[in-house]
């Protein structure tokens, strides 16, 4: 009996001793009792807002703390592409983020989407693998005093046909046509010699972009799990350094995606917003392994569950844009 006893107290002792250890281990990813699959973990001024369902693996997060000397106020999605749908849209005429939220059945929030001018689409939309709009194929930039055209490599964010997320700098060949990926942008510098026109083997390493659903914006943010800012190469200019509102569009290496919105503009509550650099610093913070810029200033805006997410910037109230992200119950 006493032999018994003293196997029973070391077994204890063992199994204590491990539950410890156990208990010591912070993985970065935790799972929800509600949820199959494995959760992001976001640093901890991150709250989750009572928009969240986690029975389909979608979550709300809100962010509001003083950021590089600077009051923000951010809200984030993070939400499993297996669970949800993931849509990208366009509209032939101007439609309000709230408008696009609206247009849809089974849509629980609604993101703008990419670059627009004149009621057309700068950037790329891909849906259910057919190209409804490229991103811009060529633009005009000043060469040797006079206007000169430029074939730029822009960032676009995309998931296959098995919902896995990249992010790449991609070029369409022809109208609407194929899309190729690049490992690296086309090295155009405004002023510069402009590059040649992308193909099939310029920039090297080019390959046809396999993605099923896909936005475009520019410029990339985070490739690779480091911050790789490249708007020189992409040949935007969107007040880069100065502070504004945002949106972009990562995604983690557990699959799982992040849609951003960064408010600004915001002078009664001195929310002022973020450069291009705070936006990629933050997504990193996240746990981001690659993420891109999207359309911002007066274009940022978030619906989930039918608000508004963040104050508009523009004094008339919502701007209506080309382009959207919907996530929808499946």
């Amino acid at each position: 009996m006493k032999l018994l006893v003293s196997t029973l107290v070391v077994i204890s002792i063992f199994i204590s001793g491990c539950t410890k250890d156990i208990e010591r281990y912070q993985s970065p990813y935790v799972k929800d009792k509600d949820e199959e699959s494995v959760d992001v973990k976001l640093p901890s001024h991150w709250v989750e807002h009572s928009g969240s369902m986690k029975d389909i693996g979608f979550h709300v997060y809100r962010s509001e703390r003083v950021f590089n000397n600077k009051k923000t106020r951010l809200i984030a999605l993070v939400f499993n592409p297996s669970k949800v749908e993931f849509k990208p849209v366009i509209s032939s005429s101007a439609k309000t983020v709230s408008q696009f939220y609206a247009s849809e059945q089974g849509v629980i929030a609604s993101v703008n989407g990419g670059y627009f001018g004149a009621g057309t689409s700068y950037s790329l939309i891909l849906q259910n693998g057919v190209n409804l709009a490229d991103n811009i194929r060529s633009l005009s930039r000043a060469y040797n005093g006079s206007n000169t055209p430029y074939y730029p490599t822009r960032a676009a964010f995309g998931l296959d046909i098995s919902n896995k997320p990249s992010v790449a700098w991609v070029y369409s060949l022809t109208s609407k046509g194929a899309i190729y990926s690049y490992p690296t942008p086309s090295p155009n510098i405004e002023g510069q010699v402009p590059q040649a026109v992308p193909s099939a083997s310029f920039p090297s390493g080019g390959q046809v972009w396999g993605m099923d659903q896909a936005i475009g914006g520019s410029p990339m943010l985070i490739k690779d799990g480091k911050i790789n800012i490249t708007d020189k190469e992409e040949l935007i200019s969107v007040d880069n350094t100065a502070n504004r509102p945002r949106t972009a569009i990562g995604y983690y290496d557990n699959g799982f995606i992040t849609l951003l919105v960064a408010e600004g503009g915001n002078t009664a509550e001195t929310i002022p917003g973020l450069t291009l650099n705070d936006v990629a610093n933050i997504m990193l913070d996240m746990g981001c392994e690659g993420a891109i810029n999207l359309d911002g200033g007066g274009s940022s805006m978030m619906v989930v569950n039918g608000e508004k997410q963040i104050r508009p910037s523009d004094a008339a109230g919502e701007r209506a844009v080309i382009s959207a992200v919907l996530i929808k119950k499946k």
